[in-house]
């Protein structure tokens, strides 16, 4: 199975959650969950790679080993621009990684800082824990700087994973950290809650209405089954998050997901943009199969990147998403009316029903078919890496938004942007070998547009 060209994955070794999100003097900062030294899930650290347009990736040394006290697992970073931790020396600023410990003699997950004071390429462990709670569970700290009326502080929001509980914290310097509030457990709670992120958005543009997003991903029990993630939209007020809509724990068919298929997990969105540049990325598996995904060298892969906005939708605000992707080149079809698709692939599909299938010479194929009622997606004929791998997923559509269909096709993935981008489905799929891409009726050639993305 050859390499991804549109989504970033590792040179070597295992990777999963992005961590550290940040833009910073031109630059996207990527940070991950990376086992410097094998392709299996151990030795967690985080490894680094940087980009200036969020296509092309440049890996850089581990920039935070686990060693023998302690592993280094998710969470996030920030630019301490008013040296408020007091990390950065005359002239300088600080970028602070805010990172799970878990300790290697207790097990207790407990936050921590790294700091850089040269554009993230090195870093310096803070050594002691920031906040301690005790708790074997306790993971994924995703900090940001609140600008309320009349203060500003930085706000963690983290997870009591088994607990299905997100707990927010306020700080002045990110060394000292006082209790907020909690959310949950509420809505999907079959899984244990993991990755939150907490962000503003303007619903559909207009900045007098400002509503935030709570972002929880969840494994197992997601929407299409095992890794998953959900989202509530609300407001926050410094202190706490409620729901425009609360719901009840186990309440999940009323439950927005962020994602209707079986690979978009983990997923946060990167600090240091403007709102209306909210970007967000997640790792690209399963954990009911991400252990034994095929790997040549590398095992582990980033969706592409997303720009996310908010939308009313069959009346209510809901995440729309934009892939964010490089320019691209026509691709003609056949004299038969199918695609030989190029490694890499946008296509645009016109038409409120129909079917393709994509196939591997000699090959299974996945087979995409849509109504104006739902999208679905069948990889049943993969077969061979785990019993849970081969899937079927459903993707209901919105009733008052209609649209084109958009597939990112690559080497090794499906992402398929439905009803302006306000649906999405993300599935891995392990091609081995060159992709054909075949309309089947209704769906006409003349529906159907191919650009190589380059």
């Amino acid at each position: 199975m050859s390499r991804p060209l549109v989504h970033f994955t590792p040179a070597h070794n295992w990777m999963n959650d992005p961590n550290g999100l940040l833009f910073h003097d031109g630059r996207y900062h990527l940070f991950f969950q990376y086992n410097p030294e094998g392709i299996g899930h151990a030795n967690m650290s985080w490894g680094h790679a940087s980009s200036t347009d969020l296509i092309d990736w440049t890996e850089h040394p581990v920039a935070i080993p686990c060693d023998e006290n302690e592993q280094i697992f998710s969470g996030s970073a920030v630019v301490d621009e008013g040296n408020t931790a007091g990390f950065a020396g005359p002239g300088e600023t600080a970028l602070v990684a805010i990172y799970t410990s878990v300790s290697a003699v207790t097990g207790i997950q407990s936050q921590t800082l790294a700091y850089s004071v040269d554009d993230g390429m090195t870093w310096t462990k803070y050594g002691t824990p920031v906040l301690d709670r005790g708790s074997k569970d306790f993971r994924d700290p995703k900090v940001f700087r609140y600008r309320g009326p009349s203060d500003d502080y930085w706000v963690m929001v983290a997870v009591e994973a088994v607990d299905r509980q997100v707990v927010l914290y306020r700080s002045d310097d990110l060394r000292e950290w006082t209790f907020l509030s909690v959310y949950g457990p509420a809505g999907a709670v079959d899984g244990i809650w993991e990755c939150p992120d907490l962000f503003p958005l303007a619903v559909d543009g207009d900045s007098g209405d400002v509503r935030w997003v709570l972002v929880i991903s969840m494994s197992p029990g997601a929407i299409a089954g095992g890794s998953g993630t959900q989202y509530i939209v609300g407001r926050f007020d410094g202190v706490a998050f409620t729901a425009d809509v609360p719901l009840a724990a186990g309440e999940s068919d009323a439950v927005d997901w962020l994602d209707f298929g079986r690979d978009c997990y983990a997923g946060v969105t990167f600090n240091g943009l403007p709102d209306e540049r909210r970007t967000f990325i997640a790792w690209m598996s399963n954990w009911d199969y991400a252990r034994e995904w095929p790997a040549e060298g590398a095992r582990g892969a980033m969706t592409v990147a997303r720009r996310l906005s908010l939308t009313m939708v069959d009346g209510r605000p809901q995440l729309t998403a934009a892939p964010v992707l490089p320019d691209g080149v026509v691709v003609e079809s056949s004299a038969d009316g199918t695609w030989l698709l190029p490694d890499a692939a946008r296509i645009e599909i016109t038409g409120r029903a129909g079917e393709v299938e994509l196939i591997v010479r000699d090959g299974p194929k996945a087979v995409l078919s849509w109504t104006p009622e739902e999208v679905v997606l069948d990889r049943t004929a993969f077969i061979g890496i785990d019993d849970s791998f081969p899937s079927r997923e459903r993707m209901p559509l919105p009733v008052t938004v209609t649209g084109s269909l958009t597939l990112v096709v690559d080497r090794g993935s499906v992402e398929v942007f439905a009803a302006g981008g306000s649906r999405t489905l993300t599935d891995l799929v392990p091609w081995n070998g060159p992709v054909t891409l075949v309309p089947r009726e209704p769906t006409t050639r003349e529906s159907i547009a191919v650009q190589a993305l380059t």
